[in-house]
Order: structure tokens, then sequence, then C-alpha cells
């Protein structure tokens, strides 16, 4: 599982800001490799594909031996260094192994879950500045580096800080963490502030007071109804108008002087345009990824470039095509607001979902349909892992929009991606429209018939063709006796000619639906023993004819 990051952050970085609370390193220079390219947890039964000077995270990793040959394959891959839960064994073993591999070797607190971890490490390499030849500041700070924020508000508040966002999630916090209370420590760990700290405040009326203020706020310690909440707080809310994007808390042993409270008013002006910023990349970023995607798949002389700028050139790679059904939206939901809403949302999951794949995944929307390329090895059976991946995301998305993916053949190169992006959209179409009987992923060839249906009713519209011989000759009479024989010969023909199954889908009785069946060859003047000319009449009722009735009277 990987996470796609473009960072601005070094392993002695990660160690500065996220040190002491959650990381300790244990062996090894911080300081030899540069960027970290991205984080990846390791997994022992899936193969090896690491971004640039990758942080990889060692879930259960623990005997001596197993971490010695996960530090020297990590070394042969350039990775940056290895993170294990802590307490790590120390040992002759385990230091040579990390000298030789040139990896380093990182501890986890006790009580910090990796999920907590990785997303911690995502916040703080978060993906830089795109299309702009350097990076930007904000108050003589990188910009949307929030980390570096909290730690100049600590300074200037001499007190240990943390950034939320408006449901009390830790955005970033500052060091000296140590020098606060228990349930700091726990926030921190667990990158939330904890339910029962939140529920006494918003009782005491803390938030309240907070988001209707724009000075800060001074919270004593509840005493003896939490007791590790032992030192108070002072917060102030950080705005952007009359949005409120979160807000800052620094643990302090006593009220700011008026210099602090009014250098902690001027820091959430500071962290708002910060926050705003990471909100406006974050945007940026997913209009890059869709033109670069739509460009790699319309092929011509920029798909290579494109490919090359998504880290997926010479990379064999599935196509996914994700979309909502016609009929697929709960119609609770706003028709036009929330649709691009759900549709972004999945786009958003379908990049986190193939990210934990493969960390080179990518993925975007573009127009209404979500795209993903997934890179595949050589000699797999690309085809059913990207079925199978796609079955996964919609098991874990829900049902509340209906979501339905194509999936096209693998492309070896730029030159087939453009048809392997058309083969999933034939896919993608086919289910859209609910002809796929149910089915919720599907290859092209899963649908193929389906689909040339779907493109002969383009064409004859197209062209204007109705219906013509007997099928045309039935129309007319029921539309003039208000008669059923052209769906009674529909029945008919999907039912193979059984006549006791026909009858029932059309809710009348058999003898009935025998004379209607004698009706239609007599008005029609088809013969239904002559399989060209029941071909014929169940080509032009699939292609040419309008929609069934539900039911007959």
């Amino acid at each position: 599982m990987s996470v796609n990051l473009r960072p601005q952050a070094s392993l002695g970085r990660v160690l500065d800001d996220l040190g002491a609370t959650l990381l300790e390193l244990i062996h090894g220079d911080p300081g030899k490799i540069g960027d970290i390219g991205g984080v990846a947890i390791h997994d022992p039964l899936d193969d090896l594909a690491l971004p640039r000077h990758a942080l990889v995270l060692g879930v259960g990793l623990r005997e001596t031996a197993e971490v010695a040959d996960v530090l020297r394959v990590l070394g042969r891959h350039g990775a940056a260094g290895l993170v294990l839960r802590a307490p790590v064994a120390r040992g002759p073993e385990l230091t040579a192994a990390a000298e030789e591999s040139g990896v380093a070797l990182l501890g986890l607190t006790r009580g910090a879950s990796w999920a907590q971890l990785a997303a911690m490490l995502r916040g703080l390499l978060a993906e830089g500045d795109v299309g702009e030849d350097g990076p930007q500041t904000i108050g003589g700070m990188p910009s949307g580096d929030l980390f570096a924020v909290a730690n100049a508000v600590a300074a200037l508040l001499d007190a240990p800080v943390t950034i939320e966002d408006r449901s009390s999630r830790v955005l970033a916090f500052s060091g000296r963490q140590d020098e606060a209370d228990a349930s700091r420590v726990e926030t921190i760990l667990g990158r939330q502030v904890p339910e029962r700290y939140s529920r006494l405040l918003t009782d005491r009326g803390v938030f309240r007071d907070l988001y209707r203020s724009d000075r800060p706020v001074y919270v004593e310690p509840p005493g003896s109804e939490l007791e590790e909440f032992s030192i108070p707080r002072v917060a102030v809310a950080v705005r952007a108008g009359d949005e409120v994007l979160g807000s800052i808390w620094a643990a302090v042993r006593e009220p700011l002087s008026q210099e602090r409270d009014q250098a902690l008013c001027d820091a959430a002006r500071l962290v708002a345009l910060h926050m705003l910023r990471i909100r406006a990349g974050a945007d940026v970023g997913r209009r890059l990824r869709a033109d670069l995607l739509g460009t790699a798949m319309e092929g011509g002389v920029g798909a290579r470039e494109a490919l090359n700028r998504l880290g997926l050139a010479d990379q064999p790679v599935s196509v996914l095509a994700l979309a909502i059904p016609d009929a697929g939206v709960d119609p609770s939901l706003d028709a036009d607001v929330n649709l691009a809403t759900e549709r972004q949302r999945l786009a958003d999951g379908l990049s986190m979902h193939l990210s934990a794949v493969h960390p080179r995944c990518v993925a975007a929307l573009v127009g209404d349909v979500a795209y993903g390329l997934l890179p595949v090895a050589r000699d797999e059976d690309a085809e059913q892992r990207a079925m199978r991946i796609a079955t996964e995301f919609l098991d874990r998305v829900g049902h509340r929009v209906r979501a339905v993916i194509g999936i096209g053949p693998v492309a070896h190169d730029p030159a087939e991606l453009q048809e392997a992006r058309g083969n999933a959209d034939r896919a993608l179409r086919v289910l859209r429209t609910g002809s796929g009987r149910g089915r919720r992923v599907a290859r092209l060839s899963d649908v193929h018939v389906e689909a040339l249906v779907l493109e002969l009713r383009d064409l004859v519209a197209a062209r204007g063709d109705g219906p013509t011989g007997p099928v045309a000759r039935l129309h007319e009479y029921d539309e003039q006796h208000n008669a059923h024989l052209v769906e009674t010969l529909r029945a008919w023909l999907d039912a193979f000619g059984d006549v006791i199954v026909a009858a029932s889908r059309v809710y009348v009785h058999p003898n009935t639906f025998r004379y209607r069946l004698r009706r239609l060859a007599e008005v029609g003047g088809i013969d239904l023993a002559d399989p060209d000319a029941r071909f014929a009449a169940m080509l032009q009722l699939r292609v040419l004819s309008p929609a069934p009735r539900r039911t007959l009277p």
C-alpha cells in the first residue's frame, strides 16, 4: 500500500516535526538522503514497488533476521528509511544491515497507529505547488507548510501548539508536545481530539465562544472531571471571511499577555492563508492530473510527455473508467450540485483506493467519468486483477450512489492507451444505461453484444431509420387498435418460443397469448418458424423499436 506524494521534506525534517512524539531514530544518518519520494507500507506477499527515496512502514516486522533482510532489499531499491513498531531490538546484526543498506531505521511510538502515522506523513509531505518554478511563501514560510507555521506560533507563544480543522482533527503540531499534559499527547497520537474532551468543551460552551469571537478564548482545566486534562488551553478560530476553517490551540500555564494574545490573532490570519493555499493547491493538482490523464488517453504527440509527467512512461497500464449510472443517484440529492460533488468524491476515493494498490497509480475526473491508470506486471492477468480491484472499491463506497466501472485491456505503450480507454468507455456505457444485466464491473468482452446494440441504435438514430416490414406493420396495428402484438412478439422471442413463460411475463393466460401470437403472424405477415424472420424481428425490436411497456392489460 502506498501514498503518492511529491514531497518537499527530508528525513531530517520528518524527524524534527514528528520526532519525540511519534518517531525516534534508531540507526542511520537522516541527512544522507534528500527529499522523501513517498510513503509505502511493506507487504511481504506483494511485489515491491516503491517511489524514489521511500519511507517504508514495516507493519508487523519484528524478528531481527527478517528486519535485516528487508533492510537489504530496501537498500537495493534506494529507500530512505524503515519504520518499525517500538521498542526496536538493537543488536549487531541489525546495525550491520542498516549500515550495509544505507537505510535509516526508525521506531514508531507505542500508542500510535500505523494509519495515524501514514496520515501525518501525508500531511507533512504535502504535494508542492503545481506548475510553478519554485515554492511560494506565506509569512516567510513555504506555502501550505502547517508544521512550520505551528512551530513558528509555538515560538511566539512559548507553548506547544496544534492546528486543527473544524472537526477537531489535528492538521499539524509543533515541537515540545512533551511539555503539555496527557490529553494533548493522546490528541497528537490519535490525530483527533478524543470524543470525551470534545464533548466536555462543547458542554462548557467553548466551541460556541470560540467560533463567535475573533479573539482568543482561555480554557481552564476541568479539574477532577478529567484529570489528564491538567494544563489550561488558549484557542483562537481560524477564519476566511465568514467561514471558520479551524482553530489553533496552545497549552499554556497562564493566560496570555496582551502582546502574545495579539500575536495569536495575527497567527490565525496567517494560518488561514496557508489552509486556503492547501485547498487551492489540491484543486490545481486535480485539474493538472485530469489534463495530463486526458492528454495521455487521447494519444498523439503529447501522450508520451503526459505519461512521463504522471510517472507512467514505459509502464503497461490497465484503464478503469468509473461513472454513475443514468438512474444511479439517490433522488433526494440535488440533481446539479450534489451530482458533481458525488462524482468528485468517487474520483478522489478511486485515486486513494488505487494508491493503496500501487504507488504509481493515477486517477482523475475527466468530464463526468473518473479514469484510473493501474500499472501492471507484464506476466500477470491484468484484466482480472483490475476487475477484482474495481469490485473491491465499489464494495467499499456503498450504495448511496450506485457507481459502475468499465475495464479496458492492458496498454503497453502510449499508442495503445487511446484504444484501451475506448474499450473501457464502451463497457462503461453498457453499465450506465442498465444494459449490463445487473453488472457493476465489466470488460468489453463481458458486454460486447450489448455494446454493439447500443452502437447500432446510435447509427439508426443518426440516419433516422425506423421499423420496417413485419415489425412496422405490428406497430401500426397496435397504435390503431390499442393492441399489444409488438409486446407479445417480444415476449415470445425472449422466452425462446415458450408460450407458458412468455404469457407469465406479460401477465395473460396462455390461451390468450396463443391467440395474440396467431394474430400477430397474420397482421405482420411473419413466419415464426423461419429463423431468419425471427432474427430480423428480434434485431429490429432491440435496435429500432421503443422500450416495451412494463405490463399488459
